[in-house]
């Protein structure tokens, strides 16, 4: 949690504003792989 977010996990339990940037982040990462992947899978299987 420290080195991924900069964040510890008693803060990040504790705040609710910096829980909902940490988890905003971690969904644009998730979007952003899976488009990723997409675009590999499309070239390989052209």
């Amino acid at each position: 949690m420290q080195q991924s977010n900069k964040i510890g996990y008693e803060e990040y339990e504790r705040k609710l504003d910096k829980r909902i940037t940490v988890e905003k982040r971690r969904q644009r990462e998730y979007e952003q792989c899976k488009r990723m992947v997409a675009d590999i899978d499309s070239h390989i299987h052209r």
